[in-house]
């Protein structure tokens, strides 16, 4: 079996990568190593982009260094792949105000290549989506308690509108992607799934304010800097852990059943940032500190996966619990402290 996955160097397509090389695949990692969200963070970012790369690299998959926007080379390196996944994006809402053109053609070019690459060669594909494209109307209808927004009902199925409430450019990028799949499903029976998916944290994330709150919250409690919370706190997330994801990859593999689904936690993995810190009290035995800021132009403050779908269609549910995924986060950031010390915090 041989498996593509674009943006395989990053966060979750490493774990893509690892999961299917532990289980005898072949496999390629298609990744043009952008800095554009470590550049931000204050970590040692050239050190940072090359540690998955490195990683991946002694566990011998194939790199390739190159970038999804060039359908020839996309289609050239995945020829003869069984699977296409495809986790590669511009995925951070800033990055999308400051530099749209850079969202757009990543995030919906770069799509497109994929499902035309899939349709070529006749290999089913499996691609990340986000909860975001729900839009933040949601906001509108949350109740606030002690240590987190509320709702009723607490989650939220596929069948919720789209593009609801203040949009930003990663509302439409994410969204047209979305859809582009399912129009490749309908119009040339591509075997496709689109993952809509909510908070993905682990190890080998480089979290910043930008992008994987998890992390960047455990880093920066772990290096002593203060963190940022935009907004009160209460907004919530049904956590997902990487390999949770990897497994529903592979589930959707086995099973073949195209479609958009809801891939997060569910209401057991649900936590406020606020709680967030809870859990990194107890396991540091220290309060992290905090400061507050506004909220951010477009953010959504609660989403909560209904997963009912993904558990029918594809067999899958979660496994992961939050105290045990942050716990094994916070084993790995320890273990890499080099990785962080770039400009500051």
């Amino acid at each position: 079996m041989r498996i593509f996955v674009t943006g395989g160097c990053g966060f979750l397509g490493s774990h893509v990568c690892e999961y299917y090389i532990k289980k005898g695949a072949e496999v390629i990692s298609y990744d043009n190593m952008t800095k554009h969200e470590l550049k931000r963070t204050g970590f040692a970012a050239e050190e940072a982009r090359n540690h998955n790369w490195n990683f991946l690299k002694n566990l011998g998959v194939k790199l390739v260094r190159a970038d999804i926007r060039n359908h020839e080379e996309l289609l050239d390196s995945a020829t003869g792949s069984d699977y296409i996944i495809h986790t590669a994006a511009q995925p951070a809402m800033t990055i999308s105000w400051e530099d749209p053109r850079l969202d757009i053609t990543t995030n919906v070019i770069g799509t497109f290549n994929v499902l035309e690459a899939a349709r070529k060669l006749k290999i089913p594909v499996a691609s990340c989506a986000t909860v975001h494209v729900y839009g933040n109307k949601i906001n509108e209808a949350l109740r606030e308690k002690k240590t987190r927004y509320a709702r009723k009902p607490a989650d939220i199925d596929e069948n919720e509108r789209t593009l609801e409430g203040t949009l930003t450019p990663l509302h439409a990028s994410k969204a047209a992607g979305d859809i582009y799949l399912k129009t490749y499903i309908d119009t040339y029976r591509v075997e496709a799934a689109s993952f809509r998916l909510t908070g993905i944290y682990g190890t080998r994330q480089f979290g910043g304010e930008d992008h994987g709150w998890v992390a960047n919250f455990s880093i920066r409690a772990i290096m002593g800097w203060p963190s940022t919370i935009y907004g009160t706190g209460k907004q919530v997330r049904d956590i997902i852990y990487a390999t949770d994801v990897c497994e529903a990859f592979n589930a959707f593999y086995d099973r073949r059943k195209p479609g958009i689904y809801n891939i997060g936690g569910g209401i057991k993995t649900a936590i406020s940032l606020l709680e967030c810190f809870d859990i990194l009290e107890d396991i540091l035995g220290k309060r992290p500190d905090v400061k507050f800021e506004n909220e951010r132009h477009g953010d959504l403050s609660y989403f909560i996966c209904n997963i009912n779908k993904a558990k029918k269609q594809l067999g899958w549910e979660p496994k992961v619990m939050p105290r045990e995924g942050i716990g094994m986060l916070i084993e790995w950031i320890k273990g890499n402290i080099k990785l962080f010390k770039g400009d500051g915090g």
